[in-house]
């Protein structure tokens, strides 16, 4: 307990909660419940920051119409179980050579048949550096990825000498070295096949994609919404207990709360917190609160005037300058959990990390900024998307860091999530960003190498630092999936000392939805699982 000190904060943070909702907003801007047809359900799902194609995809809004039209060769259970989908089996036995084998019978929406080759070129063109897809980088482990995405210049080939077609069902994939876990990587979207007619015209395609999932295309009013209908011709478990869908978009989780209340949209997939306070008496048992694998972070742009070769103790400094515990109790209504490391309990390799620096302490916090050269021009911002609910959390994390160390603090907002990751894209940031991670798939890997090792297309602060890069490959080189997860939480303490973002707490899905909808699940992902959702 730190007394007087606690008590004042926690008054200051239910205040700025306060204020936040005397100015909140609200309407029914997201259309009219007339305008879906009957048995389908909405959700709001903001507008993808790229074309839907799965390659170019690894952001949460996109990653619902991904998924909702594409099926990979494997895929997770809503509670987090690695299951194989489009794929017979996926097998090595030696975690270097891997053997797919494919169900017979797969379709794409068009009628096309779903072949080894729907896989091999689609990575390759995924992999291929003059296509420019922001998820590239998830195929580096594949023989002949320097080929077709060298560090500089044009491509010297156009496929990965690592993939090798047997058959049309069956296919190998030949990895520079062992990698434990490469069957778990492949749950991920980004590993879903393509049909033939995508390569005649990507650019058209990604505006109107065929898939192979339990959903089919059916429009894209852009700003407004995306509609799929439930396909009878899919092959996977997973079948859609409804019609279809329309993803809607809002200018924020307030306008879809109001929405959800007057039954013009039958679910919001997270609660605003100026809303978090009264969902259950609104919602009753409607109202879903379930912890999932996803934390918050505020991550540096180590390319900033503010952050570029600024000494690591600055950033641990101002990581004891937050108060987790008052915010997530106040502002964010006990709806988020303080973190402890850089990932979620419930991912596996996840570990209590032996360090003070997720600790409220404001004379640790100066001590440590000051030894560390302080922060130039004594001020930081913090880039957040103003449609997903963050300006509460964010106005509190700024008056803590000020009140504990004097250092301004300021909120920097983009419109909606697609601005906001545009200018991570162009390296725009000044300061910090709001950098949220949803778990592609349960492993402490994929919390640590996709964010901060240096190659990574998600690690948009440009964190680069040799040591931990060879840690991580030190770990993909592991035996067994065992060692590989003991390696990178050897890779996670380092980073602790080295700080490439600031943790601040792990996520629970806060959903709400309308009585006209039943069987409103939450997947580990922090998603709700649409196909099972069912309209009364």
């Amino acid at each position: 307990m730190r007394g007087a000190k606690t008590v004042k904060w926690s008054a200051l943070a239910a205040a700025v909660a306060l204020a936040a909702t005397a100015c909140g907003g609200s309407g029914s801007e997201g259309g009219s419940a007339a305008g879906k047809p009957a048995g389908y359900v909405s959700i709001n799902v903001n507008e993808p920051q790229k074309p839907l194609v799965p390659g170019n995809t690894n952001e949460s809004q996109g990653a619902y119409s991904i998924e909702a039209l594409f099926t990979g060769l494997v895929k997770y259970s809503p509670e987090g179980k690695l299951e194989n989908a489009n794929a017979e089996s996926v097998t090595s036995k030696d975690s270097k050579t891997w053997t797919v084998k494919l169900k017979k019978g797969w379709k794409f929406h068009n009628g096309e048949d779903v072949t080894s080759d729907s896989y091999i070129n689609a990575w390759n063109w995924y992999a291929n550096i003059a296509n420019n897809q922001q998820n590239s980088y998830w195929f580096s482990d594949i023989k002949g990825y320097d080929d077709v995405h060298p560090e500089k210049g044009k491509a010297k080939k156009d496929k990965m000498s690592g993939l090798k077609k047997v058959d049309d069902h069956t296919f190998t994939i030949e990895l520079t070295h062992p990698v434990s876990y490469f069957k778990e990587k492949l749950g991920y979207y980004t590993w879903t096949p393509l049909p033939k007619g995508f390569f005649k015209d990507p650019k058209g395609y990604g505006q109107k994609p065929v898939g192979n999932g339990p959903y089919k295309f059916e429009k894209w009013t852009h700003k407004k919404l995306i509609q799929v209908k439930a396909w009878k011709g899919y092959k996977g478990d997973n079948k859609a207990k409804n019609k279809g869908l329309q993803f809607k978009t809002y200018s924020g989780y307030e306008a879809s709360y109001q929405d959800v209340l007057s039954k013009n949209l039958d679910i919001s997939p997270q609660v605003a917190p100026k809303d978090l306070a009264k969902r259950k008496s609104d919602f009753g048992d409607r109202a879903i609160d379930q912890p999932y694998a996803a934390t918050q972070q505020i991550t540096p742009a180590f390319y900033s005037k503010t952050f570029k070769d600024i000494d690591p103790k600055v950033l641990q400094g101002l990581s004891m300058a937050i108060d987790r515990k008052s915010i997530t109790k106040t502002v964010l209504q006990g709806s988020r959990v303080p973190a402890t490391g850089f990932m979620p309990e419930m991912v596996k390799g996840y570990q209590k990390l032996d360090t003070d620096i997720f600790d409220y302490n404001p004379a640790k916090a100066k001590k440590l900024i000051k030894e560390g050269g302080g922060v130039p021009g004594n001020k930081v911002s913090i880039q957040f998307n103003a449609d997903g609910g963050h300006k509460e959390w964010v106005t509190a994390v700024c008056a803590s860091i000020r009140k504990a160390t004097g250092i301004e603090c300021v909120g920097d907002s983009k419109p909606d999530f697609q601005t906001d990751l545009d200018a991570r894209d162009a390296k725009q940031v000044k300061s910090f960003y709001r950098g949220g991670w949803v778990a592609d798939y349960p492993l402490n890997v994929n919390f640590l190498k996709e964010l901060f090792d240096s190659k990574a297309q998600a690690n948009y602060g440009k964190f680069n630092d040799p040591q931990v890069d060879a840690m991580f490959r030190k770990g993909d080189k592991a035996a067994s999936l065992d060692e590989t997860v003991k390696e990178y939480q050897g890779a996670e303490r380092e980073l602790a000392k080295k700080m490439p973002a600031i943790p601040l707490w792990d996520y629970a899905a806060n959903v709400v939805h309308t009585d006209g909808v039943d069987n409103v699940k939450i997947n580990y992902r922090g998603d709700v699982v649409m196909t099972d959702v069912t309209v009364k």
